[in-house]
C-alpha cells in the first residue's frame, strides 16, 4: 500500500500554497516561515509530490508551485530525506511524466533533473531506461514529457552521463535520440537535437561513434519550420566547428550558405545562434581564410545590418530619453566590479611592453554597452563577428565595409547612423592600416558627432573614438595637438558632463582609454581635466561615480607626479576624501575608491602626506577585520558567512600605493601599527590574490622603511621561497620581486637565505613559456642575489646565464637593471669560467645599455677586455665574426673591442 495523505494536513498545505500566491509581501513572509517549519516533518515532501502529481482537482499554478517548493527542498536537503520519502518521490515523478498539462509535465521534468543533479543519477537505476521506454509511447503527452525530462537531465548531468558507470546507458540513448530527428512533432524534434547537443563540446565517445549520422540528421532539419529546431541545429553546427571541423569541411560551402541565411532569420533568437558561427569560424583562422573570401561581399552587409538597434532595443534603452542625469540608479543596474590585484612589472619606466596588459578586460563599450538589454544579443554578436573577421582579413575586408559605411554615416535615420559609427569602432583594430588614409577626415567628423542630438549616437561615438585613440595620440605627438587631440579632449570632457547617464559613462570610459594612450601629453591640460572630473563628482549618480573613480585613477597612473601641484591637490583631494568618509567599511563601493586612491597616492607622492594617516589606519583596519572574519568562519561555518576578501586585497594594494608614493614619509605610521604582523598572515592566506598583494606590499615597504621590515625577515623568507611557483604567475612574480628588493637592502646578510631561493629561481628562468614580466623579474632577482652574495650564486652561472641575458636585453636602463648587471659582473669576478660558453649573449646584453653609469660601464669594459686578452687577438676576431653588424658597431664604439 503506497503512502496516503491525511485529509486535514492536505487541506492545510493547499491553503498555504494558495496564500503564497498572494501579492501581499507580509502574507508571503508568513507563508515562508510556515513552510520552513513544515520542513521539520519528513513526510511534508510526500504531501508536496502528492499535490503536484495526484491532485488533479486543483488548479495548475497551485500544483506546479508544490513541485517548485519540493524542488527547492530537494536541492537543499535531499541527503536528509528518509529513504522511503526519496523512493516515493521518484516513483511518483515517473508516473506523472506524461501528465496532460504541459506546465505539470515541465515541473515534473525539473524535479527529476534536480534529483539527478544531486549525484543521484547513478542511484536511480531505472530512471534512464524508464524514460527511454516512455519515448516510444503512443500517447503524445507521455512521449513529450519523457523527452522534456531527458533533455533537462542531459543538460544538467552531461558529465555524470559520460562517467564509466553510465556510459552504457548513453550508448543506447544517443542512437535512440537520433531516430526522433524525423518525428512529426516539432517539440519532440527540438528535444531530440537538444539532448544530443549536450555531448558535443565534451567529445563524448557515445556521440563520436555516431557523428556522421548526427551531422546527416542536422542537415535534414536545416530548413525546419520550427524556431526551436532551427536554433538547436545552428547551435550544433557552431559547436561542431570547435570539435569536429574535419567532419564539416567537405560540406563547408553549403554550411556557410546556410548560416548566412539563418543569420538573417526572421526570428532574432535563431539569427543570434547562427551569428555565433562567424565568431567560431574566425578562431579557426586557416579554415576561415580558405572558405570565407567568396562569401564576404554578402556576409559583411548582413553583419552590419545586424548591428542596428531594433525598435525593442531603443524602447528598452529609453532611446528617446535625452536627459536622465537626475534619475537615481537602481542597485541591480550596477554590475559587480572585480579588483585587479597589484602586479609588479618593469612598466614603471614608461614603456608598454608587448603582451603586457593583454589580459586586461577589453572595454567593448560599443559591443558591450547595452546593460539594459540581455547580456548578449544580435547587435553585440554581429559587432563582435565583424571585429574578429577584421582581425582575420584586415584590409581585404574594407571594400565591403566602406561601401556600406558611406550610406550609413550620413543617413537621415539616427538608428542607421549609430550603427555606422559602431561599424567604424568594430573594424578599428583589424583594419587599422587600411583606415589610415581615411582617418584625417573621419576623426574630426566623429569628434563633431559627439554633439549629435541623440544620446545613443553620442555614446557610441565616444566608444568608437576610443578605439582610434592610439592613432590620435601618435599623430598629435608628430604634428601637434591642435588638429585632433585637443578638439577631441575638449569634446569628450563636455560629454563627461552630458545630461544623459549613458553618455557620461561612455565618455568616462573613452577618456580613460585616451589617458592611457596619451600619458604625459595631457599635462598641459591637467587643470581643465581635473576641473571637469571633480565637477562630475557632484553631478553623477551611483553607477557612473564608480566609472569616474576609474578615470581619475587612470589619469594619476598616466601623468604620475605631474599631479603633485598644490592647486591640483586642492581640487581633487577634498571630494575624494569626502566620499571616503561617507562610505561604510562593508560598502563594496570602497573597492573602486580604494583603487583610485592607490593610484592618486602613488602619483602625488609627498603631496598625499596630509591625507595619509586616516587612509593608512582605515586600510590596516580593513585587513584586520577581514582576517578576523576569516578566522570566525573557519572555526564555525554554520554561524558565520565567509568574508569578502576583496576588501583585504584592495586595502593591501592601497597600502602599497602609499608606501610607493610616500617612501620614507610612511615610516612613522608603519612603526606605530601592526601592519607587518597582518601582512605576514596575509602572505600565508589560502587565496592567491591575497598573497599576491601582500608580497607587493612587502616589496614596497622594504623600499620605503626597511628598518621596520628587517626584524621580520627570518620569518618572511621561507614564505617567499614557498611561493616561487610559476603556476600562479602573479603570486610568483610579486614574491620574486620582493626577494630582490629585500636582498638589495640586506646586503651580505642575505647569505643564510640564498640557498632556498636560487634553485626555484633558476628553474623558473629556464622553464618554457614563462611570461615576459616574470622572466624579467626573475633575472633581476637572480642578479641582485649575485650582487649581494656573489660567492653563493656564481657556481650556478652556467645554468642561467643565457636566459638571464636574453630576458634583460629587452628592458630599458633603470635602477633594477643596474643592480642586476652589477650582480652579474660580481659573479663573473668570482667564477669567470661560468660565463665562457654564453659570452656572446653577455656581449649582446651589455650592448643593450644606452647610458650605463660610469662605474658600471667601467666594469663592462674590464670584463670585455679581460676576455679578449685571455683568448688573444686572433681568437677574439674569429669570435666577433659571429656578431650581427649592429652589435659589432656598438661594442666597438662604446668599449673599443
Amino acid at each position: 500500500m503506497s503512502w496516503q495523505p491525511d485529509a486535514s494536513g492536505l487541506e492545510q498545505i493547499i491553503q498555504l500554497l494558495k496564500e503564497s500566491q498572494s501579492p501581499d509581501t507580509e502574507i508571503q513572509r508568513q507563508v515562508q516561515q510556515k513552510l520552513e517549519q513544515l520542513n521539520q516533518y519528513p513526510d511534508f515532501n510526500n504531501y508536496l509530490i502528492f499535490v503536484l502529481t495526484k491532485l488533479t482537482t486543483e488548479d495548475e499554478p497551485t500544483r506546479s508551485l508544490a513541485g517548485l517548493i519540493l524542488k527547492n527542498n530537494v536541492r537543499a536537503h535531499y541527503n536528509k530525506f528518509p529513504p522511503n520519502v526519496g523512493d516515493f518521490i521518484k516513483q511518483e515523478c515517473l508516473k506523472a511524466v506524461g501528465d496532460p498539462s504541459p506546465l505539470i509535465r515541465a515541473t515534473v521534468g525539473i524535479l527529476i533533473t534536480t534529483i539527478a543533479a544531486k549525484g543521484e543519477l547513478v542511484n536511480w537505476q531505472d530512471l534512464l531506461s524508464a524514460l527511454c521506454v516512455l519515448l516510444d509511447s503512443e500517447d503524445y503527452n507521455t512521449c513529450e514529457g519523457a523527452f522534456g525530462a531527458l533533455q533537462k537531465v542531459c543538460e544538467d548531468c552531461a558529465e555524470q552521463l559520460d562517467s564509466p558507470q553510465l556510459q552504457q546507458s548513453l550508448q543506447i540513448m544517443i542512437p535512440k535520440f537520433l531516430q526522433f530527428f524525423k518525428h512529426s512533432s516539432p517539440k519532440i524534434r527540438s528535444h531530440a537535437v537538444s539532448c544530443v547537443n549536450q555531448f558535443i563540446i565534451s567529445r563524448t565517445q557515445a556521440l563520436m561513434a555516431h557523428i556522421d549520422d548526427f551531422i546527416q540528421g542536422l542537415f535534414s532539419l536545416a530548413n525546419d519550420d520550427d524556431v526551436e529546431v532551427r536554433k538547436n541545429v545552428c547551435r550544433a553546427l557552431v559547436m561542431l566547428q570547435e570539435v569536429r571541423m574535419d567532419k564539416l569541411r567537405p560540406q563547408m560551402n553549403n554550411i556557410v550558405e546556410y548560416m548566412l541565411l539563418r543569420t538573417q532569420d526572421e526570428d532574432e533568437t535563431v539569427a543570434l545562434e547562427a551569428c555565433e558561427f562567424w565568431l567560431t569560424l574566425a578562431e579557426q583562422t586557416t579554415d576561415c581564410r580558405e572558405v570565407l573570401p567568396p562569401f564576404l561581399p554578402r556576409l559583411i552587409p548582413v553583419l552590419i545590418n545586424g548591428m542596428k538597434y531594433s525598435e525593442i532595443d531603443v524602447i528598452l534603452l529609453k532611446g528617446d530619453v535625452e536627459e536622465d542625469e537626475m534619475v537615481p540608479d537602481k542597485d541591480e543596474d550596477i554590475k559587480p566590479r572585480f579588483h585587479k590585484s597589484k602586479v609588479h612589472s618593469m612598466q614603471n619606466d614608461g614603456q608598454q611592453q608587448d603582451g603586457e596588459g593583454e589580459d586586461e578586460d577589453e572595454d567593448d563599450g560599443g559591443i558591450d554597452d547595452d546593460d539594459a538589454l540581455s547580456d548578449w544579443n544580435l547587435r553585440k554578436c554581429s559587432a563582435a563577428g565583424l571585429d574578429v573577421l577584421a582581425n582575420v582579413f584586415h584590409e581585404d575586408l574594407l571594400p565591403f565595409v566602406l561601401e556600406k559605411l558611406n550610406e550609413l554615416l550620413f543617413h537621415q535615420d539616427w538608428v542607421l547612423r549609430e550603427s555606422g559609427i559602431l561599424v567604424l569602432g568594430a573594424i578599428a583594430e583589424g583594419c587599422m592600416s587600411g583606415m589610415l588614409p581615411h582617418l584625417p577626415k573621419l576623426i574630426p567628423f566623429l569628434t563633431e558627432t559627439l554633439n549629435d542630438k541623440k544620446a545613443l549616437v553620442r555614446s557610441i561615438t565616444c566608444w568608437t573614438l576610443s578605439r582610434y585613440a592610439h592613432w590620435i595620440v601618435t599623430n598629435s605627438q608628430q604634428s601637434g595637438h591642435d588638429l585632433y587631440l585637443k578638439p577631441l579632449m575638449n569634446e569628450l570632457l563636455k560629454r563627461i558632463l552630458d545630461s544623459n547617464k549613458r553618455v557620461q559613462e561612455a565618455a568616462c570610459s573613452a577618456f580613460a582609454t585616451l589617458e592611457e594612450e596619451a600619458c604625459t601629453e595631457l599635462v598641459p591640460y591637467l587643470h581643465y581635466i581635473l576641473q571637469t572630473l571633480v565637477y562630475a563628482f557632484n553631478k553623477y549618480q551611483h553607477k557612473n561615480l564608480l566609472i569616474l573613480y576609474d578615470a581619475i585613477g587612470t589619469l594619476a597612473d598616466s601623468v604620475g607626479n605631474h599631479m603633485n601641484k598644490p592647486d591640483f591637490i586642492q581640487m581633487l583631494m577634498p571630494p575624494l576624501i569626502e566620499k571616503w568618509n561617507s562610505l561604510r567599511d562593508e560598502d563594496k563601493d570602497l573597492f573602486p575608491l580604494l583603487e583610485c586612491l592607490s593610484s592618486v597616492a602613488t602619483a602625488l607622492q609627498t603631496g598625499f602626506l596630509p591625507y595619509c594617516e586616516p587612509v593608512f589606519h582605515r586600510c590596516v583596519n580593513l585587513v584586520q577585520t577581514t582576517l578576523q572574519q576569516s578566522i570566525s568562519y573557519m572555526q564555525n561555518q554554520e554561524q558565520f558567512e565567509p568574508p569578502d576578501k576583496d576588501f583585504m586585497i584592495v586595502a593591501l594594494d592601497l597600502l602599497s600605493g602609499l608606501a610607493e608614493g610616500l617612501g620614507s614619509g610612511i615610516e612613522q605610521l608603519v612603526g606605530k601599527s601592526n601592519v607587518l604582523a597582518l601582512m605576514y598572515r596575509c602572505m600565508q592566506d589560502s587565496m592567491a590574490e591575497v598573497r599576491q598583494s601582500s608580497f607587493a606590499l612587502l616589496g614596497d615597504l622594504t623600499k620605503a622603511c626597511f628598518q621596520h621590515v628587517k626584524p621580520c625577515i627570518a620569518e618572511f623568507m621561507p614564505v617567499l621561497a614557498q611561493n616561487l611557483n610559476p603556476e600562479l604567475i602573479s603570486v610568483c612574480n610579486n614574491a620574486t620581486w620582493a626577494i630582490g628588493e629585500v636582498s638589495i637592502q640586506l646586503g651580505s646578510e642575505m647569505q643564510p637565505f640564498v640557498s632556498m631561493m636560487v634553485g626555484p629561481l633558476v628553474m623558473i628562468i629556464n622553464q618554457q613559456g614563462t611570461p615576459k614580466t616574470l622572466l624579467e623579474n626573475t633575472a633581476i632577482t637572480i642578479g641582485r642575489l649575485g650582487f649581494v652574495c656573489p660567492a653563493d650564486v656564481a657556481p650556478m652561472m652556467q645554468q642561467f646565464t643565457r636566459p638571464w641575458c636574453t630576458s634583460l636585453r629587452n628592458i630599458r636602463d633603470n635602477e633594477e637593471k643596474d643592480s642586476a648587471f652589477r650582480g652579474m659582473c660580481a659573479m663573473i669576478g668570482v667564477n669567470p669560467g661560468g660565463i665562457v660558453q654564453d659570452f656572446i649573449f653577455f656581449c649582446d646584453a651589455v650592448a643593450s645599455w644606452v647610458h650605463p653609469k660610469p662605474d658600471l660601464k667601467e666594469m663592462f669594459y674590464k670584463i670585455l677586455h679581460g676576455f679578449k686578452d685571455q683568448v688573444g687577438d686572433e681568437a677574439w676576431t674569429r669570435f666577433c665574426e659571429q656578431f650581427p653588424q649592429p652589435l659589432k658597431e656598438r661594442l666597438s664604439a662604446n668599449y673599443g673591442v
